[in-house]
């Protein structure tokens, strides 16, 4: 479609278009058939659920417990109610009651194809490397400082809100399938790595360093009760840290911050404050990290700026802190400018500071063929993910900076492509398309092989473990996952929005029948236009220019047929309506391309 012009016909064929009309999927990094393994745990089956998830995001038990749920903002239930579909917690369902997997999982060539490739780092970016290209028969070794597998999963992720259990299970059908691990084992040296013939190398050792304050006053003296978050949280996940000093200040507004805090409260903290100096609403942290740690009575105070670090007698006794205001000019870039007040001391015995993290590369001397920019990143192909030594990959967080296991499942993928093509010779940019499918969904003339009925239903809640349990114990998990009843309740709250509108032109009568039953007014009969008039045209304007409009070829009166994407519901009703079945309701399933496929 170009601007200016009458709209061409909108072309199905490309996979894309349908691709982002499922607009769950198309959100999730690594482009997870959300609405596919929804219906299956409606149906029960939860171990095909999981191993859909599995085939796409490869830790299907953690991210049901951790993601950052970027699907959740896009699910097209927020059409019809305030909150989405639940699809983070039902991907947890088909984790908790799946059956064995392991007789489903791809099989591991006997023989290897003589390839070698070094992966350094065992977190999920590493890992998923890995999973795609042991079935190629690729010797993989595995390099890691930690004494086993997971990387931040492990590290940074407090057991209450990810079993320890969980992750070694997810995490150990991996390593199960032929891998060479060198755990406790530092890479210390790329150039050393390089001379050791593998083939490729990937890079996906994340974002090791948190940020610290070294230039705040009182800094340096306070420096055994002031602890940087992510080794913070390292040292009590490997149990090296058992307890906190009863007041507890924690710096900083994102996810680590809160899983500080919350961990600090189950070592012992009795008085645990988050201080951040943004306003509260542009925080980080994801919604739900915010109320969980409310939930278990932490005090967030917004608009406070770090002063200096204060000492009586040699110990750390407080923070002074001076007081903002968020104002924003014309292009809504925020400044932090000073109310005036006096400052504001807390008391603390300890501080933890999560105020982000940065990647750090020492091991890479300036010398090994890796060119970095000038914020310290390796320079790379954004679609491949080769550096500037071609043999050398990144991924995850040592890629493009901190971000989300998901993304750095997507990142594995991706690079496993182009390590795969790499190794064979071939160019690394020209890539295997996605695999894809639209399948008809009629089983009569009104009748479909999915539910379609769209119904008022409130967002299910997902219970907790009774507060004073949860503190006392820091590994026991907070939250208890939806039952099976609960699972389907909120399973048939989705839309099914990759069961597509397919409009035949050929069929079509110009009735009108579709356009009086359609409930969000969405499809129209009109004469073509550019496409800035023909979305003010429409019966509802069509305001998201982000999503498309699918355009029909000309009908016989010289009109054509238009609907809005954005807010289609995907009900079916125009389907069963139109009496010339002009429209059809046809499943679209989408896979992003992987170095193989993992299931035939």
């Amino acid at each position: 479609m170009k601007w200016g012009f009458l709209l061409k016909p909108t072309d199905i064929k490309d996979q894309e278009y349908f691709h982002k009309v499922v607009d769950c999927q198309y959100a999730c990094p690594a482009h997870t058939p959300v609405p596919e393994y929804i219906r299956l745990i409606a149906q029960q089956r939860y171990t095909d659920a999981y191993m859909i998830n599995w085939e796409s995001n490869v830790f299907p038990g953690v991210l049901g417990r951790t993601c950052d749920r970027p699907c959740e903002p896009a699910c097209r239930r927020g059409r019809v109610e305030s909150e989405p579909v639940a699809i983070c917690r039902l991907k947890r369902v088909a984790a908790d009651f799946k059956d064995d997997i392991k007789s489903r999982l791809p099989t591991i060539p006997a023989q290897n194809n003589g390839k070698k490739i070094a992966l350094i780092g065992a977190g999920p970016a590493s890992l998923t490397v890995a999973r795609d290209l042991a079935p190629l028969g690729y010797t993989l070794d595995v390099y890691d400082e930690q004494s086993k597998a997971g990387g931040f999963m492990r590290s940074q992720i407090p057991s209450f809100r990810l079993p320890e259990t969980v992750l070694d299970e997810e995490v150990g059908y991996i390593l199960g399938m032929g891998l060479v691990t060198h755990f406790n084992h530092y890479v210390d040296s790329l150039k050393e790595l390089i001379g050791q013939n593998y083939d490729a190398i990937f890079v996906g050792s994340g974002a090791p360093r948190g940020r610290d304050l070294p230039t705040l006053p009182g800094r340096q003296e306070g420096d055994k009760s002031i602890h940087v978050g992510i080794d913070w949280l390292a040292s009590v996940a490997f149990e090296h840290v058992e307890k906190i000093g009863k007041r507890v200040i924690v710096l900083g507004g994102g996810n680590t911050a809160m899983d500080c805090c919350r961990t600090a409260r189950r070592l012992g903290g009795d008085e645990v404050k988050v201080i951040v100096r943004s306003p509260f609403e542009e925080m980080k942290a994801s919604t739900w990290e915010k109320e969980d740690a409310i939930h278990e009575g932490i005090p967030i105070i917004e608009n406070h700026v770090p002063l200096e670090f204060v000492h009586e007698g040699g110990k750390l006794v407080g923070m002074r802190f001076e007081k903002v205001s968020a104002t924003y000019d014309d292009s809504g870039k925020r400044s932090l400018v000073p109310t005036g007040d006096e400052p504001v001391l807390f008391p603390c015995d300890e501080v933890l500071v999560a105020i982000g993290q940065e990647n750090a590369f020492p091991w890479i001397e300036a010398d090994a063929g890796i060119e970095f920019d000038d914020w310290g990143m390796p320079v790379l192909n954004p679609q491949t993910f080769q550096s500037s030594c071609s043999k050398v990959f990144f991924g995850g967080d040592s890629a493009f900076g901190p971000t989300n296991i998901i993304t750095a499942v997507a990142h594995g993928h991706q690079a496993a492509v182009s390590i795969d093509l790499f190794c064979e010779g071939k160019q690394v940019d020209q890539r295997p398309p996605p695999g894809s499918s639209l399948i008809s969904q009629k089983m009569g003339i009104h009748e479909w092989s999915y539910d379609n009925d769209v119904t008022t239903d409130l967002r299910k809640i997902v219970p907790l473990v009774e507060l004073t349990s949860a503190l006392q114990n820091r590994k026991l998990e907070v939250e208890l996952g939806f039952d099976l009843k609960t699972a389907f309740a909120e399973a048939e709250r989705c839309l099914n929005c990759d069961v597509q509108t397919v409009f035949f032109d050929d069929k079509c009568i110009e009735c009108d029948a579709c356009v009086d039953i359609c409930p969000m007014d969405c499809i129209n009969f009109i004469g073509n236009s550019e496409e800035t008039e023909l979305r003010q045209q429409l019966r509802v304007k069509a305001r998201n220019e982000d999503q498309d409009l699918y355009v029909s070829g000309d009908l016989n009166t010289g009109r054509v047929m238009v609907k809005d994407e954005d807010v289609c519901l995907h009900c079916g009703l125009c389907a069963e309506r139109c009496p010339t079945a002009a429209w059809d309701m046809q499943q679209f399933y989408y896979q992003v391309t992987k170095a193989a496929p993992l299931f035939k």
